[in-house]
């Protein structure tokens, strides 16, 4: 069961995650992509794997989410935007931002305790400033480090040399939900734990937006081009701290899609 776990993870979480960005859902644009797509022929063949693993997969397992109770839904999306925080606020310390950095550090207490280990969000209630998700790819942009080359990794999905470098960091400076200490005993979530935190984020991702991205592909005119321009625009808009914590599906009828400038 663990080892299905793990390789469950790897199948969906970073599909869905670097296709989002870091806040589970889409937008689109008219802007110009500037990332170069140095690797196309091997990324094209790459996203053709990756579409075959979400259809037969991952899709309808998102499906089957979509159809929880509504309340069910929504503590998962708290608990998952809870673990989050553990990512952001090293992020927000290292892109030199003390103050939110606090701000997430209170929020991350207050719905770890009052809010059950973050099954509510009693910290908006109180008035906390609404949740801006950071990733290390993010902090590397503000740093002036540029994407590099577009990527579409094999299982993992869309990401650029900047954000693949990110994601190792994250990786070798070891688990950050590890430091999450359970009812105040010093119990550790564990790596199965993880895995599943990670497979739910992907999950709630691709339940979030089957309409959007089943209407982007039918309305693309190369649909490889339009992930790959709606992925460097979003990761472009949360470095420069565009609309930061905004983005929205805006999918409501056929006639409101317009095809991606992919020049």
């Amino acid at each position: 069961m663990i080892k299905f776990l793990k390789i469950t993870f790897l199948f969906f979480f970073l599909i869905s995650s670097a296709l989002a960005g870091s806040d589970g859902k889409l937008e689109l644009s008219k802007k110009n992509d500037s990332t170069k797509d140095c690797f196309e022929t091997l990324n094209r063949a790459t996203f053709k794997l990756n579409q075959g693993l979400d259809k037969a997969i991952l899709k309808p397992v998102a499906k089957g989410y979509r159809s929880l109770p509504a309340p069910v839904k929504k503590g998962t999306s708290n608990v998952l935007n809870n673990l989050s925080t553990l990512i952001t606020i090293p992020n927000n310390l290292l892109q030199g931002d003390i103050k939110l950095a606090g701000i997430n550090t209170g929020r991350l207490i207050v719905n770890t305790t009052i809010g059950i280990l973050g099954i509510f969000d009693p910290a908006s209630e109180m008035g906390f400033p609404k949740y801006i998700k950071e990733d290390y790819g993010q902090t590397l942009g503000t740093w002036g480090v540029g994407p590099g080359c577009y990527l579409v990794l094999p299982v993992l999905g869309p990401s650029t040399i900047r954000d693949t470098g990110g994601m190792f960091i994250n990786v070798l400076g070891g688990d950050p939900y590890y430091n999450i200490s359970v009812n105040g005993n010093n119990e550790y979530l564990d790596g199965e734990l993880f895995a599943v935190t990670k497979i739910l984020s992907g999950v709630e991702f691709r339940a979030n937006n089957v309409e959007s991205l089943d209407n982007l592909e039918k309305n693309s005119v190369d649909f490889y081009a339009s992930v790959r321009s709606l992925y460097t625009q979003d990761r472009e808009n949360k470095i420069k701290n565009i609309q930061r914590g905004s983005i929205e599906v805006i999918y409501k009828e056929d006639s409101d899609w317009e095809e991606i400038d992919t020049r």
